[in-house]
């Protein structure tokens, strides 16, 4: 019989024994640090679809905005309602309404990553140049008195100050206004 051939004997052992190594491929610590590689994977795919849909949410957000402010600006009723600067003509209050738009868009695109604190200064550089922003942004001042501090906006807000104050100083030189745009993060 074959099977009380020893030779036999150490062959079927071998084939058992590599049955056994194929039902566990790794020895148990690595099966545990298999799984928490793969933990790990999932939390970083998890956080990446919280951000999106963080992402989405804000986009969507300004497109309802916007969609007002269109209404408001095609109807001097609305655009009265919608505004809370006193003491403005239809066009200048318009004009203000259009200008925060574009402001908000620009600052939407560093909030979803679109950009970065370089790229957001380098637009804002370009925007404040514009008289009719100049103008939107001296009479809003005390509207941004009310934010928060730390809030982006608010360390954004003090980005544009320092710019149009920059400007009024040299205006030929309007590329490097305002604060560093590189090697700082906001």
């Amino acid at each position: 019989m074959a099977t009380q051939n020893p030779g036999a004997r150490r062959i079927g052992s071998a084939a058992r024994a590599r049955v056994g190594k194929v039902r566990t491929p790794f020895p148990r610590s690595s099966r545990r640090q298999r799984q928490e590689e793969l933990l790990l994977d999932v939390l970083r795919q998890l956080t990446f679809l919280t951000e999106e849909i963080r992402n989405a949410n804000l986009i969507q957000l300004h497109r309802i905005t916007a969609e007002q402010v269109d209404r408001a600006m095609s109807d001097p009723a609305l655009t009265e309602a919608m505004s809370t600067l006193r003491e403005l003509s239809d066009r200048k209050r318009r004009q203000a309404l259009f200008v925060n738009r574009e402001y908000s868009a620009i600052l939407l695109g560093h909030r979803i990553g679109a950009y970065g604190w370089g790229e957001l200064i380098g637009h804002l550089r370009v925007l404040a140049r514009n008289a009719v922003f100049a103008e939107y942004w001296a009479t809003t001042r005390e509207h941004r008195r009310s934010l928060p501090r730390n809030s982006l906006e608010a360390r954004v807000g003090e980005a544009v100050d320092m710019i149009i104050d920059d400007l009024a100083d040299d205006p030929d030189e309007w590329w490097v206004v305002g604060p560093p745009s590189e090697g700082s993060s906001a």
